[in-house]
């Protein structure tokens, strides 16, 4: 199964995401399918490129609690429909 999931990156207390779709049985740091985006938590930051994101869902691919939430703050689940 392909989850929509953060990998993350950064240094030592300055982390910062990127938002990939990886299979779920693959390690967290290990090499993506694709880069979808990318969220700092620091300052609330988030570049997604939508229509790829979009593409990923209708295959079928799952997002992770955490990347559903940046998601429907995006209102990304709107251009599903």
């Amino acid at each position: 199964m392909i989850k929509l999931r953060l990998k993350r990156f950064g240094k030592k207390r300055e982390v910062s995401y990127r938002i990939v779709a990886m299979p779920s049985q693959a390690r967290r740091d290990g090499r993506p399918l694709a880069e979808l985006g990318y969220y700092n938590p620091r300052t609330d930051e988030t570049r997604l490129e939508v229509p790829e994101i979009v593409s990923w869902l209708q295959k079928g691919a799952q997002p992770t609690p955490t990347v559903r939430s940046i998601l429907q703050k995006a209102s990304v689940f709107d251009q599903l429909k």
